[in-house]
């Protein structure tokens, strides 16, 4: 039990000044109080040593700090950043360790830390970023019903290039369609991965992922030119929540167990790496018996998609929208031309057709498929205003396509 919180000094002082007058043993007055004889005796030490000084609270922060960086770093490291105003702690470190200095050059993290100490960084004023949620999660039914996507972790091979795998997988069979190691996650490579796996196993209905590029952005819908291309080829995109990976959750469970076994120590280069994944692949799906599947392989329970896919066939789709929808053709710089006036998209939805609703005298909405891009007004022709959360559906109206 602790001091009491009122007044702790003066609970203090009559302890020491109650044990100087030694009418009760120390372990009575220690019950009396409260406090541990551990914690008695050493206010009773401070206080006939140092007196009333010696009760006082001290802070808890440790005299020395064996791994503090030398002051002759931080000079090091200041000069720098007075002589390059511009330049972030990446850059500096990067500089300072083309020197050749003796000595272990201090993290990048910790040059930040030094430069905020030393007033040479401003803070920046976060952006709050908008994230999509699609609703409720589907239930995976049936074998390529829903196939979860993302990144596991990123490291370095030991060559020291970095590799970013790639993870596709089907949520009702836990098969693993793909582990690729990629040099970084931009659309080109992402795109790639996903037509060589859509070649062999067919279109899923639905793809999960986080909010995280290049599945999601942070424009109109939530939409990305990688999910823009899903809802072409007939593909519903769909979002967990922000920051509840455990949505998720057993993909990411899935990501334990890959670092594990075939990331550790990582291979020599992404080739390497590359054949190492294969090789886990296999071994998941044909041999690893899963509780959640009663102690079958991936493999026995998963089908192929019967929805072929072939390269460039959503250059020729075209979406149909509900009688009494304008259609507008988004140009490649994002803009669409409503009402004589240009207004701003989506970068993302470069080259698609995107349907307008008039809910009212003024306001209208404007669609991607089944996806509300956000609302347009005629006296405003800043743009579109986005909507933020859930995918929503037209009405009981809107047909099929």
């Amino acid at each position: 039990m602790a001091w009491k919180e009122v007044l702790p000094m003066e609970e203090r002082a009559r302890f020491v000044l109650d044990v100087e007058v030694a009418e009760m043993s120390v372990a009575e007055l220690c019950r009396r109080y409260g406090v541990s004889r551990k914690t008695g005796h050493k206010w009773i030490r401070r206080y006939r040593a140092e007196g009333f000084d010696g009760i006082r609270e001290r802070r808890s922060r440790p005299h020395t700090c064996p791994h503090k960086t030398s002051p002759e770093w931080e000079e090091r490291m200041i000069t720098e950043r007075l002589n390059h105003s511009s330049w972030g702690p990446k850059k500096i470190r990067d500089v300072l360790e083309r020197k050749g200095w003796e000595g272990k050059i201090p993290a990048v993290s910790t040059i930040g830390d030094i430069f905020r100490r030393a007033g040479l960084v401003s803070r920046r004023r976060t952006k709050r970023r908008r994230t999509y949620y699609s609703g409720p999660l589907t239930v995976a039914k049936y074998p390529s019903h829903v196939w979860a996507v993302d990144y596991k972790g990123w490291f370095r091979t030991k060559d020291g290039r970095r590799c970013e795998p790639l993870t596709i997988r089907d949520l009702y069979s836990r098969y693993v369609l793909e582990v690729r190691a990629l040099p970084d996650q931009s659309y080109e490579e992402a795109r790639g991965v996903f037509e060589r796996v859509f070649e062999e196993y067919g279109l899923p209905k639905i793809i999960r992922s986080d909010n995280g590029g290049p599945f999601a952005s942070r424009g109109a819908g939530g939409l990305s030119r990688l999910s823009v291309w899903w809802v072409l080829l007939g593909i519903k995109p769909e979002y967990i929540a922000k920051g509840h990976p455990e949505q998720n959750g057993v993909h990411e469970r899935m990501h334990l167990t890959l670092k594990k076994e075939a990331t550790i120590p990582a291979s020599r280069n992404l080739r390497e790496q590359e054949r190492r994944f294969d090789s886990w692949r296999k071994e998941f799906n044909y041999e690893r018996p899963h509780e959640a599947l009663k102690m079958k392989v991936p493999a026995q329970k998963y089908r192929r998609s019967t929805t072929e896919y072939q390269r460039g066939m959503n250059n020729k789709k075209q979406i149909k929208y509900p009688e009494g929808y304008e259609v507008r053709r988004v140009r490649t710089n994002g803009e669409i031309k409503w009402k004589g006036e240009r207004r701003f998209i989506g970068a993302a939805l470069k080259g698609v057709q995107v349907g307008i609703k008039q809910v009212e005298d003024g306001h209208s909405q404007v669609y991607f498929n089944y996806i509300v891009l956000g609302d347009l007004y005629d006296i405003d022709y800043t743009g579109l205003r986005p909507k933020v959360g859930v995918h929503q559906k037209h009405e009981k109206k809107r047909e099929k396509v």
